[in-house]
């Protein structure tokens, strides 16, 4: 059956078909949190100045097929401003599905009306968790691009929870669970798990942006709550989330104050571990590490299946899942560079790159190598050897730094 495609230009409108929008998103068996409508609505609220929304519906008679997002905006390379496609709610999506059940043709049919509609020099979308070793929607444009790519961006640690989880856990991270446990308890704080309504979200997430505030987060200005468009996003989309019994929060409260926590969204029996912060004067009660373990048990009271670490850094990553991981989840960055002269630059400037990088890595590596090498120690000049009976009674010359 032909695609029938159609722009809208928000989510929020009223006339925005939101029940066909659940039932192609249910369709997509690995839909996340990130993809519901209530989300993708407080990530349109929160979009910036020269940030412009464009909806790409596609439709199968009355079933919708296709729900593609795309904030269009002008970002600089090199000092050069190139026009960019993004899928809304970038960069605080911390994975998403695409929400297409499309072949080939519908896919590539696509492309060409995003070109058409939205002439670009790169259309990125990132936190995508289809798996890349087997054709994906998305292959098709690969192939219809000047430039194409897709990396992996993240191996977020998933933990499948079992009944071996009722078992105190073995190893290193037992013993940093047990002085974890007795710090707390011997400070008096408690751990509490907590399911906000509509109606109670609100005040909790200004207890625990306050908590993120003053950690390193804050410090940094990395956090969800960072800045106001960041918080007013963080608020819309947790109060409509919330609504749905879709958020999860566990903290540790001292004297009824949230001293540290753990945020989290729970859908089809899975946790995403979204965020989490602590004061930072309690830093040394490891906190982080006994809430986690608070996740699993209350997974296993209430039938959840995984917990996962939403997102992770690629490399040198510390989140404490990594202790109890039974896999992990690949989240894939696409990037794909038209045919438009802009488009030609990026796609030219990136296989640049990607030949220069190599070379320029292994001369850092050499530069860091030669600059750790110890410098030659001189000799020391002996102007009279000790005579050999004496050595042969103990006088030994004293043993290097490196010897002791």
């Amino acid at each position: 059956m032909t695609v029938r495609l159609e722009w809208r230009t928000s989510l929020c409108a009223a006339d925005f078909p939101a029940a066909a929008y659940e039932a192609l998103r249910l369709r997509v068996m690995d839909h996340t949190p990130f993809n519901a409508l209530a989300w993708m609505s407080a990530s349109e609220q929160a979009l910036m100045a020269g940030e412009r929304l464009h909806v790409l519906l596609g439709w199968q008679g009355q079933e919708l097929v296709l729900c593609l997002p795309l904030v269009a905006s002008v970002e600089r390379f090199g000092g050069l401003p190139f026009r960019v496609l993004h899928h809304l709610g970038y960069p605080l999506a911390d994975r998403l599905a695409l929400l297409a059940c499309l072949d080939a043709e519908g896919m590539r049919r696509a492309l060409i009306e995003i070109r058409r509609r939205l002439p670009h020099a790169l259309l990125q979308l990132n936190e995508l968790c289809e798996p890349v070793d087997d054709a994906t929607a998305l292959t098709e444009w690969m192939s219809r691009s000047s430039t194409a790519e897709r990396r992996l961006g993240c191996r977020a640690p998933v933990h499948v929870i079992s009944e071996a989880d009722r078992q105190e856990v073995s190893g290193d991270p037992r013993y940093k669970l047990r002085r974890a446990r007795k710090r707390i308890a011997a400070c008096g704080a408690q751990v509490r798990r907590i399911t906000p309504d509509a109606t109670t979200m609100g005040p909790l997430l200004e207890a625990i942006s306050e908590v993120e505030a003053v950690s390193w987060k804050g410090d940094e200005g990395v956090g969800i709550f960072a800045d106001e468009r960041r918080r007013q996003w963080m608020n819309q989309a947790f109060t409509a989330l919330a609504a749905q019994g879709l958020v999860r929060v566990v903290v540790l409260e001292l004297d009824g104050r949230c001293i540290s926590y753990r945020l989290g969204l729970l859908e089809q029996g899975r946790l995403y571990d979204y965020n989490l912060a602590f004061l930072p004067q309690y830093a040394d009660l490891g906190s982080g590490r006994v809430l986690l373990e608070e996740w699993i048990r209350w997974g296993l009271d209430d039938n959840w299946r995984w917990i996962d670490a939403s997102r992770v850094s690629l490399e040198n990553s510390s989140h404490q899942l990594h202790e109890r991981m039974t896999g992990h989840m690949e989240h894939w960055r696409w990037s794909f560079y038209s045919w438009r002269p802009s488009g030609l630059a990026l796609g030219l400037a990136l296989r640049f790159w990607q030949r220069c990088k190599p070379l320029l890595q292994q001369w850092r590596a050499r530069r860091a190598a030669k600059a750790s090498t110890p410098a030659p120690v001189a000799a020391t000049v002996i102007k009279a050897a000790a005579p050999a009976d004496k050595l042969m009674e103990g006088e030994h010359a004293t043993p290097s730094h490196s010897q002791r």
